[in-house]
């Protein structure tokens, strides 16, 4: 009955940090959609949302601390449960990308952007998409997944690399557009960061699974070869 009950809280916990993980799914998505329409009031939005997601990652902690206390896990039990206070923490980091993208947004006020938006919302989908898979692995301990998934971090990469390089020679073309390609340049830095934190998450998975921890954050990498 008492192991039943601890199964229960961990499933409970388990959820509440799916809704953490789908409320900065949206956060990431949204700030990107305002800046696209230059939409100030829903920057504000996001940014005052922020505080929402802040608030469930303490909560969720909390309820982590609770059970480390009381349960008294061992193994297993207790790198699911140190394992979660990280990944929820790696979370709240990315809420606070998407924040910094809206404050960006607020602080150009009425400027046109430098240049049409492409290869920024295709970052942001697919870092949204590997965070969403991410936590899919990490609820099933799905190490495969967990293995799988930071490979698509270097398409990130790769976007980032261009962006960069096309927002150079538009300030080598014009060097009064600095301010403003600057913005962009930490818009698309914010989400490269994204994707770096969910490689974060696989890891944290790994570890939960198997008791290794290794650095996954390239193809490369010798943990990926084992």
């Amino acid at each position: 009955m008492i192991r039943k009950t601890f199964e229960n809280e961990i499933q409970q916990v388990k959820d509440e940090v799916l809704l953490l993980g789908s409320m900065v799914e949206h956060a990431i998505i949204a700030s990107v959609e305002v800046l696209k329409k230059r939409d100030i009031k829903g920057a504000e939005k996001i940014i005052a949302e922020d505080k929402e997601i802040n608030k469930k990652r303490f909560a969720i902690e909390n309820q982590l601390m609770i059970l480390i206390a009381t349960q008294q896990p061992m193994a297993h039990d207790l790198r699911l449960l140190a394992s979660t206070m990280e990944i929820i923490s790696e979370l709240e980091r990315m809420g606070d990308y998407a924040k910094g993208i809206a404050n960006i947004n607020v602080r150009m006020g009425e400027e046109a952007l430098l240049k049409p938006l492409i290869d920024i919302p295709r970052m942001a989908q697919i870092g949204t998409s590997m965070l969403h898979r991410s936590l899919t692995a990490f609820i099933n301990e799905d190490v495969e997944a967990a293995k799988a998934i930071p490979v698509e971090d270097d398409e990130v990469d790769a976007l980032y690399n261009q962006i960069y390089r096309e927002l150079m020679m538009i300030i080598i073309q014009d060097p009064k557009s600095i301010e403003r390609a600057n913005w962009l340049l930490w818009v698309a830095h914010n989400l490269e960061r994204v994707a770096d934190r969910v490689t974060n998450i696989c890891e944290r998975t790994i570890f939960i699974a198997t008791g290794e921890f290794g650095d996954i954050k390239s193809s490369d990498d010798e943990f990926w070869k084992k």
